[in-house]
């Protein structure tokens, strides 16, 4: 018998289990940037809880207002007072990722953003809460958010080895992903059970226990020839991005993907024409859902090098996923081609973390990363009225599958416009390279930071 021989009718032999095992890390997450930095690790884990409390203020903010003033706009202009913060603070934040430590920005803002949720709490506690405080704080909450995450995405690269950047970005699309599922779920639960306050301060506890974290951290200054941050040098990262085409592509992709085929507006109006209002709930988790199970079986990502095609190809499947969510009439099938689209969409945003990460030097990354912010950030609410406006004319199921179409024709668009978008290749594009020659010959020792 050879070594591949059962010992019994049932138990596979040691080599048939090693090749088992072999397949299934080839499925699984890639942890090399877990083992080998204990910096990332530290910014995983305080990512994971933040975003946990975060998904409670983002339930419970809404809910107060709607208590308070039982006004619809008044919700709505929660999203408006926060618009405004996140593009220019996005900006000017990723200048000073570029010109400060990046552990002093990302600690300082996470604490700020623990004295706000405690205003929310506070403010919850009065007899009579006031509205005013909900706008204030969600607007300087994206202020600050806008702030800290150039800090965040820009610190990365120092953290962790450049050929495990990719593993890296699919790891934190994983956090997200587990937030974005048992976030709002947890959420509504504490919110109905336990009430404001007490979701108010469950968030305040995990800013407190990120920032903790954060204080462990190893100092990560300004490179040598970063700019002092002002209109000059937010000019200057513009202009990097610009001639950089095979960025300027994701940039690009990115926005048209959101602006056209993002759905969530709209869904509710969707449960209700598929006579199955139950799903509505369902409907808003498939996105996050899909996200999930591509982070979970994204080992393959480290073995793939052409990364600007993906991109490109997985946005014009996400419009794909959205044109048959809008044209099959059965709720299980929208839910299925919905969760179809946020896997493509998590598969797209891996790739382009992956670009950015690994070709951007390190004194520009957080003017890039506020760049990135924006079109993150911006084109999902410039979807939803876009969405909501053509649901109006058209109808909804029209206002779906017809944004679909039109982004899988405005990626195709872009990627016969943008040549070096479709030919990038991370083994020879020349900026990979020499980031990748500049950090070789050392061993990534340097820590770092995260806290969503």
């Amino acid at each position: 018998m050879t070594d591949d021989a059962p010992d019994t009718l049932t138990a596979p032999g040691p080599r048939a289990r090693a090749r088992a095992r072999a397949r299934l890390l080839t499925v699984l997450p890639d942890l090399a940037p877990w083992r080998t930095s204990a910096d990332f690790r530290r910014m995983w884990v305080a990512g994971l809880i933040t975003n946990f409390g975060s998904f409670l203020t983002l339930v419970a903010l809404p809910v107060q207002m709607k208590e308070l003033t039982g006004s619809a706009v008044a919700v709505g202009a929660i999203g408006a007072v926060e618009l405004v913060p996140m593009i220019v603070f996005g900006l000017y934040g990723g200048a000073l990722a570029d010109a400060l430590d990046k552990r002093k920005l990302i600690l300082g803002t996470e604490s700020g953003q623990g004295l706000l949720c405690a205003v929310l709490l506070l403010n919850a506690l009065l007899p009579y809460p006031a509205v005013w405080p909900l706008y204030a704080v969600a607007a300087l909450s994206s202020a600050l958010l806008s702030v800290q995450r150039p800090a965040l995405d820009s610190i990365l690269p120092r953290i962790v080895a450049h050929e495990h950047l990719p593993a890296a970005a699919a790891l934190n699309s994983l956090r997200w992903t587990v937030g974005g599922v048992a976030g709002p779920a947890a959420a509504g639960i504490v919110v109905a059970y336990a009430g404001l306050a007490s979701a108010y301060a469950v968030d305040l506890l995990t800013f407190a226990v990120s920032a903790v974290l954060a204080v462990g951290l190893a100092a990560s200054p300004a490179a040598h020839e970063a700019a002092k941050p002002s209109l000059r040098s937010i000019a200057e990262g513009a202009r990097y991005a610009w001639h950089r085409k095979e960025l300027l592509g994701t940039y690009a992709i990115d926005l048209a993907a959101m602006f056209f085929a993002m759905p969530l507006a709209v869904l509710p109006f969707l449960a209700d024409e598929l006579n199955a209002p139950w799903s509505l709930g369902l409907m808003y988790a498939a996105l996050p859902a899909g996200a999930l199970l591509v982070s979970l079986t994204s080992g393959w990502t480290s073995r793939v090098h052409r990364h600007g095609r993906t991109v490109a190809v997985a946005a014009a499947c996400w419009g794909a996923a959205m044109v048959a969510a809008g044209a099959v009439h059965d709720v299980w099938l929208v839910l299925l081609f919905l969760t179809l689209s946020g896997g493509f969409d998590m598969v797209s945003g891996i790739f382009r973390a992956a670009m950015w990460n690994q070709t951007i030097p390190d004194e520009l990354r957080g003017r890039l990363a506020g760049i990135e912010l924006l079109s993150y950030s911006a084109g999902p609410q410039l979807g939803q009225v876009r969405a909501g406006t053509m649901a109006a004319w058209t109808g909804v199921r029209t206002s779906i599958w017809s944004g679909g179409a039109l982004c899988v024709g405005a990626v195709g668009l872009l990627a016969l416009c943008l040549p070096k978008l479709m030919t990038y290749d991370a083994r020879t594009n020349e900026h990979a390279v020499r980031l990748r020659n500049l950090r070789t010959p050392k061993a990534i020792a340097a820590p770092t930071t995260d806290c969503p």
